[in-house]
């Protein structure tokens, strides 16, 4: 049995539908409101049990309040297949919650209260060790505290698992961290933050050397994820463009946390580089056609048939 474990966030996601993002200042309509399990740490667990079906045990570690999302979102994961015993619940603060507007093109704003996610102290890294034991890849994303993710990549080493970052919220990392990093998977505009460079629109020559220049820093492999682009991955042996599939974008939420899910089964399933990116890139293409986060999350069967297809 293959064993994935995901360290990171869990929040209720509040999602209003609107025709346009508001500008500064600015009050639109909403026409949908949802509450919807979320999270980027959560979002990679789900989409992890889902993705890597009967064959793959998948755990999540992270913190939640005493109150009623807190048991939503568990139910949510354990539903979804996913080992919860990690999850544990702190008083100091509520469980995480998420405001995220979607508009018509698919795009969103986001606004994060992280709540109980910044409960899981680095001090606590030790007790995640017997967690960490016969995994076969852990995945990060940042919304948890950077020292927790820092002394947990360390970790997570140490006990013979492979690392996977999706350095998300974007925020200024140090080599130390990502040097404990075996695989780095920034969009354009995190990866832009990560070298110091103004945002902006990656072109596929750009991708190249962004991508040669974040590996300098520290992680040994780079996923350089450019939306409906593809991505680039290099690992100083290995250099591939992945093509994305064609689709229709109704809400883009949650397709970096399917991609990087889809990369860790399809690795951990011993496919190589090129087949687990088109893997993960056919996640993801699927998960953007559907609203929500968790909820846009496709089943292994539909990933097969778009590959298949």
């Amino acid at each position: 049995m293959t064993t994935l474990v995901v360290v990171g966030s869990l929040n209720m996601d509040f999602v209003v539908t609107v025709d346009q993002l508001p500008a500064p200042g600015q009050t639109v309509l909403g026409r949908n409101f949802q509450m919807i399990p979320g999270g980027k740490g959560a979002n990679q667990a789900c989409a992890a049990a889902r993705l890597g079906g009967n064959g793959m045990t998948v755990r999540m570690v992270g913190r939640v309040g005493y109150d009623v999302f807190a048991d939503h979102l568990k139910a949510s994961l354990s539903a979804a297949g996913v080992e919860v015993s990690a999850v544990h619940a702190t008083r100091s603060q509520p469980t995480g919650v998420a405001l995220i507007s979607v508009d018509r093109a698919g795009q969103n704003s986001i606004v994060v209260a992280s709540g109980a996610n910044h409960a899981l102290a680095a001090s606590e890294t030790e007790a995640m060790r017997s967690v960490f034991r016969g995994a076969r890849f852990v995945l990060f994303q940042l919304e948890s505290p950077l020292g927790t993710v820092e002394a947990a990549l360390k970790l997570a080493r140490a006990e013979g698992a492979r690392t996977i970052l999706d350095p998300a919220p974007a925020a200024p990392l140090t080599p130390e961290l990502l040097a404990s990093v075996d695989i780095l998977t920034p969009n354009e505009s995190e990866a832009s933050l990560l070298l110091g460079l103004p945002p902006g629109r990656v072109t596929a020559s750009d991708a190249v050397a962004l991508a040669h220049a974040l590996r300098a820093r520290g992680p040994k492999a780079v996923v350089l994820k450019l939306g409906d682009q593809g991505c680039f991955y290099c690992d100083g042996e290995t250099e591939l463009f992945s093509a994305a599939f064609p689709v229709t974008a109704l809400d883009t939420t949650a397709a970096g946390d399917t991609f990087n899910a889809a990369l860790a089964v399809a690795l951990a399933e011993a496919r190589t580089v090129e087949e687990a990116l088109r893997f993960a890139n056919a996640a993801a293409a699927i998960s953007v056609t559907r609203r929500g986060a968790q909820a846009s999350v496709p089943a292994r069967g539909e990933v097969d048939a778009l590959l298949a297809g």
